[in-house]
């Protein structure tokens, strides 16, 4: 008996997958360490993956 595949994730068109980046902040603290902060994606969240859209048909703009 064949086994169904899962459908692949899909990718969120806004970050391409990299759903979150470490920006700098330009300085280090007393102990020499770079200050990040972790930005994340708004259109998934920091998921790196987009929920299906589906138009409904006869749908008004």
């Amino acid at each position: 008996m064949a086994h169904p595949t899962p459908t692949p994730p899909r990718i969120c068109s806004a970050c391409d997958g990299f759903a979150s980046a470490a920006i700098t902040l330009g300085g280090r603290d007393a102990r020499g360490h770079l200050r990040t902060i972790t930005a994340h994606c708004p259109a998934c969240h920091g998921t790196g993956t987009a929920t299906a859209r589906r138009d409904r048909e006869g749908a008004r703009a």
